[in-house]
């Protein structure tokens, strides 16, 4: 039996994601595989290459050829040279920089918001804004507020003698 190691390919329309795959030379492109040995994502910046360094090592000792993709994606790792015995195992993969935690990036920023200093431009205009509406406010107000107290004593008393004099009857 032929064994090929290649990729298997995952993912949606425009968005390829591959598996480095062993598998029997005469299976389909995604049929029934042997062993996953990693993962191979393009699309990413830089691309995100993760391989079993011992798994291929094996499956390459034992006669499996790699395809021309998967041979190039070996040389990046390192685990071509590796194999073949050639100086510069450390290969050339490219990892990405780790996330910065979302703790970090709050506490920066009340850091930089502490650090600011107070405009006094910025407090004056508020303070303008609010005065103006507060003088005129509580002159229209008033007024209104008197009047249905005035109209309302009257009605409430009304039903309240009412009902006096139905309990005297």
């Amino acid at each position: 039996m032929a064994v090929k190691i290649r990729l298997k390919r995952l993912g949606k329309v425009r968005v390829p994601q591959y598996r480095i795959v062993i598998v029997d030379s005469r299976k389909k492109r995604d049929g029934k595989v042997i062993e996953e040995i990693g993962l191979y994502h393009p699309k990413e910046d830089p691309s995100y290459i993760r391989v079993a360094s011992d798994r291929a090592q094996y499956w390459l000792g034992v006669g499996a050829q790699p395809t021309e993709a998967v041979e190039k994606i070996l040389k990046i790792t390192g685990d071509w040279q590796t194999y073949k015995g050639i100086a510069g195992t450390e290969g050339t993969l490219k990892v990405a920089e780790p996330k910065t935690d979302k703790l970090e990036i709050f506490n920066q920023a009340l850091k930089e918001v502490a650090n600011e200093p107070k405009g006094a431009a910025v407090t004056k205009k508020a303070a303008k804004k609010t005065e103006k509406p507060a003088e005129e406010t509580p002159a229209a107000e008033a007024p209104a507020e008197e009047k249905p107290a005035a109209e309302e004593a009257p009605a409430a008393e009304a039903p309240a003698a009412e009902a006096e004099a139905g309990t005297e009857a």
